[in-house]
């Protein structure tokens, strides 16, 4: 465990890019963040390393993943078909079944070590959830949890139209967390269409955009979701450019 707790967080809005890139990204940034906490094992207090914390925003093309506990026909195209569609399709290696990312939704990859806030798995996706809820809410939706599923959602409490407007899936290793949450904003929704998504088959899917039946200003949505991530994590933010 780190004798230094570090709160800062370094962000970076990584744009428009490829889910393979960015996956390795996180990979790279994951295992440094590992291997300096093995290096602080053998080191004294006065020796040891702060571990670094980064949170990551962007979007990506489209493309389909895979989590580990997901049932491969749970994509409902084949290779030719995902070409014509112009997207891609990775197995990879967070929690959860298959769901999509595309243009016009918000990914967020925190790489945090919980040891520096808290070691609580269960917390970390509840305060995720949480700032989504209040992001949402600043558009008039009312977002919120259904018992034994992941991501936040509206019509949470009747239930007689569920519909999903954030997907979540982590991976964590000695407290190091990767991977995320995806918020639909003004997602094009009928990729939803191709996967059940999240292996859940009679729930729907939504976007901010369907629901408030306006485009919405993508950098107005990170920037009220940055902030509150940054409050319910009582994270100090910092831009970091590379």
């Amino acid at each position: 465990m780190n004798t230094l707790i570090n709160k800062k967080v370094g962000f970076r809005n990584l744009g428009l890019i490829d889910y393979q890139e960015a996956w390795d990204y996180q990979e790279k940034i994951f295992a440094e963040t590992l291997t300096i906490k093995t290096e602080n094992r053998n080191l004294s207090d006065s020796e040891q390393i702060a571990t670094p914390n980064h949170l990551f925003f962007c979007q990506h093309p489209h493309v389909y993943t895979l989590g580990k506990s997901g049932k491969p026909d749970h994509l409902l195209l084949q290779q030719d078909e995902l070409v014509e569609r112009d997207a891609k399709y990775y197995k990879i290696n967070r929690g959860g079944d298959i769901t999509y990312h595309g243009p016009g939704q918000l990914v967020g990859y925190p790489i945090l070590d919980l040891d520096n806030f808290f070691t609580d798995i269960h917390k970390y996706m509840r305060l995720l959830e949480e700032a989504i809820i209040l992001t949402i809410g600043d558009y008039g939706l009312d977002g919120g949890r259904i018992q034994g599923l992941t991501g936040v959602w509206l019509d949470h409490t009747t239930q007689k139209n569920p519909r999903k407007i954030c997907a979540m899936g982590v991976k964590t290793s000695r407290w190091v967390t990767m991977h995320g949450f995806a918020l639909n904003i003004n997602t094009d929704l009928s990729y939803f269409g191709n996967i059940v998504p999240c292996g859940i088959e009679d729930k729907a899917v939504t976007s901010i955009s369907a629901e408030t039946g306006s485009v919405m200003d993508m950098h107005e949505v990170s920037l009220k979701l940055k902030n509150y991530l940054a409050q319910l994590f009582e994270m100090e933010l910092f831009e970091n450019p590379a």
